[in-house]
């Protein structure tokens, strides 16, 4: 049975789903539990039962305390910080489900660590997006749903199928309904010019810039020049995560010196490690906008950030999963 509804993104269908009926059953790790709440909302049916716990040294004990057995089960778990924590306990609730006989597990990652290591660039170095991959895949699960992985590639490090999800819709909605003037988007670096060349299309085919810029270590970026015009513009930085915000904020510096009117920026991750907020909160972005992916914590708000939900867009997904229809198609 289902009703409807009408969303911001046009999405229409709000299951209302009867347990004793429907195979569907959703549960949340201890990463995100109010995005977990909201996606549970949109899908009309309540958060499953689970105990979740830490022994005395830190080992995690998860116990699922409602019969599964035959059931698609949904684990919503971003590998956020504190990343190794939250990593364990998503492969012992997948573990957890795979022993309690459910049929199918599906593990739903809005933010996937460990995801900036996806290549080699140097000899005896780890390939942690294929590792955490393989680990996903042996604890038992059958199918994984990530938002805005680091690179595309990653999809192809999995065995089992894997959904990739965009959040910028929520992103392009917020954009649109500021109606920016002189509009152009920027990627704050050369690897990241598809993201931004396909978030100018959506935003009306805005015009396109890109920063130069010379990484000299781990988390410091050096900005070398702008590639596009942007003087008197309202330049929108793209990323798909704010760590510690050198390259951003590096990049919006450079922005205005080099004569735009404003400069915003938008990601999907918001993982704000020291100094990001010193930097984000400088007075050098009109707006920092994030989505809920990963959860802010109160001390890190600060007046110009905005955070938006894509509760609806992973809860939309998740009911197209199950119902095997198309995800990637509900965007367009």
């Amino acid at each position: 049975m289902t009703h409807l509804t009408t969303t911001r993104h046009g999405l229409h269908r709000l299951p209302s789903l009867n347990s004793g009926e429907d195979r569907l059953r959703l549960f949340a790790g201890s990463a995100n539990l109010p995005l977990a709440q909201e996606i549970s909302r949109y899908l009309g049916i309540e958060l499953g039962p689970m105990v979740r716990k830490n022994f005395a040294d830190g080992e995690v004990y998860v116990q699922v305390q409602e019969s599964i057995r035959g059931c698609d089960v949904y684990l919503i778990q971003p590998t956020c910080r504190p990343v190794n924590d939250h990593l364990t306990e998503l492969l012992i609730m997948i573990d957890a489900c795979r022993r309690a006989s459910a049929r199918q597990i599906t593990a739903v990652m809005p933010y996937y660590g460990y995801a900036r290591a996806d290549r080699k660039t140097a000899g005896r170095e780890s390939i942690t997006a294929k590792l955490v991959a393989n680990l996903i895949v042996q604890s038992g699960a059958d199918r994984v749903i990530a938002m805005d992985l680091h690179s595309a590639q990653i999809q192809g490090y999995f065995d089992i199928p894997c959904d990739h999800v965009y959040g910028s819709p929520v992103l392009f909605d917020y954009l649109n309904e500021k109606k920016l003037p002189d509009l152009v988007v920027v990627s704050p670096d050369v690897g990241g010019v598809a993201r931004a060349r396909a978030f100018a299309k959506k935003l009306n085919d805005a015009p396109l810039a890109i920063i130069d810029k010379r990484r000299q270590s781990h988390n410091v970026a050096e900005v070398m020049n702008v590639i596009g015009d942007v003087s008197g513009k309202t330049a929108v930085l793209v990323d798909d995560m704010i760590d510690t915000a050198g390259t951003i904020y590096e990049a919006a510096k450079l922005l205005r010196k080099e004569g735009a009117r404003q400069v915003y920026a938008c990601a999907t991750h918001a993982i704000f490690s020291p100094p990001a907020i010193e930097r984000l909160s400088s007075g050098v972005f009109e707006e920092v906008i994030v989505t809920n992916s990963t959860p802010v914590r109160q001390e890190n708000y600060f007046a110009q950030l905005r955070v938006l939900s894509v509760a609806d867009l992973l809860g939309e997904t998740i009911w197209r999963v199950h119902e095997d229809t198309s995800v990637s198609s509900m965007f367009r």
